[in-house]
């Protein structure tokens, strides 16, 4: 598992979360974190909505996959 650990912002929300890493690691992340098959989760919970973060929050990018 790989981690990230940002500097706090106040009113940071995950779609800005989203241009902070893409700062760090590169235009590609973008593509990656913002698919249409891509969940978020904030602190093990899984949202549907940009949500407004507070500072020590964890948040877990989930990519598809596939079974057999």
């Amino acid at each position: 598992m790989a981690s990230l650990a940002l500097p706090w912002t106040d009113g940071l929300r995950v779609s800005s979360l989203v241009e902070a890493i893409t700062g760090e690691l590169g235009p590609a992340c973008r593509e990656a974190l913002t698919a249409e098959n891509v969940r978020v989760a904030v602190n093990q919970e899984l949202i549907q909505e940009d949500t407004a973060l507070q500072d020590g929050d964890e948040v877990a990018y989930f990519p598809p996959v596939t079974g057999g």
